[in-house]
């Protein structure tokens, strides 16, 4: 069998892992405004945090402004609101963009997230070639999974490949895309399928990067992917192994890079949030330990621990805490660190990994043979698969046949009490007054002129990133940047599978 850093990458990308690097300890964080998240990013990178993730509101992650009539009761209730480039330099306050890596969870509107973080490390002076992180920018899950999806399916790939394009040549070390299996396990498909659509997904974004004129080895070794860690210890560790191995046969045999790295699966793991209770909130912190061990043990790159009271509301800052001192621990006292792919050769996990491997290459030929990823999601084939695989996983936990303990076995039947971090809803009416602030007293002629420039660019086929960076220098919102995108480009409805 190969050994880990060999192709076909079964046993790990890395031939030492984490004995020579430990993993990136990068927990997901946002909420209410600018200045509290920079606060929660602080705290927790003076507590050994060693990179950031951003959680954005709804409204920030459907490309709408804070004033938006749309937006009424949810700004910053489940991430932080980013309006313009003023909310984006106070969520870095105080952090050193050339020294720390950043990932964003945002898809929609990826362009215009990614324009104000570069627009920020302008005005700073820091190099471009300096700034590293991830941007999700992973639209097809949007249609399959969670439905913040703002432009039909063709612009929206179009501006997926002009963020990679542009990444390539302005960001280097930038992550141009994180293909996500996470929100398609969380909406409740199985780990094979995990794998198998994520893959199908990564493949469909491949080909449309080189029919844009890139080549494989231009982004393949920019392209990420995110992973749920679910409670099945082994399984787990065994979906993580397979689709290595997978993703390696499928660039090699259909694209045949000449950079190894192009076909190297490196992925970032969250432990699951679906499967936390609001029913003895404590036992989640246990749930939260198995699964981040599960996520190094099968050889992720970067990790988030989920906090035990997550099922209750936002968490507290000391229970984020917690959830960081988990990894840690794993990392300095557990010992897993001096091995690589510490299970390797058990027979149990050598057959489940075949097994995982035969059934998500299986899903892909599926979905291939039905016209791609995207074909398929227009015609809901994804939708209907996770739809019938979480139906029968919630028959299986109401009938007792799936145990979770605290709910339908060893159950106190007691309500716990939640003393967690509330929304101050008059945040929200300040954060709407600022905005209309900055609008009044910026320069309107330097707006409308930067706007019509991205519009251009929209139509004619020009690179919307450095537009779209130009239009955030100038003060224009995110909101504005993405009506006038939606005027370009319209709007779509995905079909619900059903």
């Amino acid at each position: 069998m190969p050994m880990a850093g060999e192709p076909p990458y079964r046993r790990g990308i890395h031939n030492e892992m984490y004995s020579h690097r430990l993993w990136t300890m990068r927990q997901y964080a946002g909420f209410s405004t600018p200045a509290k998240t920079n606060h929660r990013f602080r705290t927790l990178l003076d507590g050994g945090q060693t990179g950031l993730s951003v959680a954005f509101d709804l409204p920030t992650q459907l490309g709408l402004d804070s004033d938006d009539e749309q937006a009424v009761g949810e700004v910053g209730k489940v991430g932080v609101a980013i309006d313009s480039i003023h909310d984006m330099r106070a969520l870095l306050e105080g952090i050193d963009l050339s020294q720390i890596s950043t990932s964003m969870t945002i898809n929609a509107p990826a362009t215009t997230l990614l324009a104000l973080y570069v627009a920020v490390a302008d005005e700073r002076g820091i190099p471009r070639g300096d700034l590293s992180g991830t941007v999700q920018n992973d639209i097809i899950k949007e249609y399959i999974a969670r439905g913040l999806y703002i432009y039909p399916p063709k612009q929206s790939v179009r501006l997926t490949t002009d963020l990679m394009n542009w990444c390539r040549d302005q960001v280097p070390r930038w992550n141009s895309i994180s293909v996500s299996g996470y929100h398609l396990r969380e909406a409740g498909c199985t780990a094979g399928q995990e794998i198998g659509l994520t893959l199908s997904n990564a493949l469909f974004y491949a080909r449309s990067a080189i029919e844009s004129g890139l080549g494989i080895d231009d982004f393949a070794p920019r392209m990420s992917f995110f992973f749920a860690c679910h409670n099945d210890f082994l399984g787990e560790i065994c979906k993580f192994r397979a689709a290595r191995q997978l993703w390696f046969e499928l660039v090699t045999s259909e694209f045949e890079p000449s950079n190894p790295k192009s076909s190297q699966l490196r992925f970032h793991t969250q432990t699951s949030g679906v499967t936390l209770t609001a029913q003895q909130p404590l036992n989640n912190a246990i749930r939260v330990a198995y699964q981040a061990l599960a996520a190094v043990m099968g050889g992720t790159q970067s990790l988030h621990t989920n906090s035990f009271d997550e099922a209750l509301g936002l968490p507290t800052e000391e229970s984020a805490i917690i959830a960081l001192r988990t990894q840690q621990i794993l990392a300095e006292e557990s010992g897993v660190t001096a091995h690589t792919d510490p299970l390797g050769g058990s027979y149990s996990v050598e057959e489940l990994t075949d097994q995982l491997i035969r059934e998500s290459r299986d899903i892909i030929t599926e979905i291939d043979s039905s016209g791609g990823a995207m074909e398929c999601v227009k015609s809901g084939i994804q939708q209907r698969m996770i739809h019938e695989s979480a139906w029968s996983q919630m028959q299986r936990v109401e009938s007792g046949q799936e145990p979770i303990v605290g709910v339908n076995i060893h159950s106190d039947g007691t309500t716990p009490h939640y003393e967690g971090p509330r929304i101050d809803s008059s945040e929200e009416s300040s954060k709407v007054r600022e905005l209309r602030g900055i609008r009044k007293r910026r320069d309107h002629a330097k707006v409308s002129e930067a706007l019509s420039e991205l519009v251009g660019a929209c139509k004619d086929g020009t690179n919307v990133m450095e537009p779209l960076v130009g239009a955030m220098k100038a003060e224009a919102t995110v909101g504005e940047a993405n009506v006038v995108m939606r005027e370009a480009f319209g709007t779509w409805m995905a079909p619900s599978g059903v």
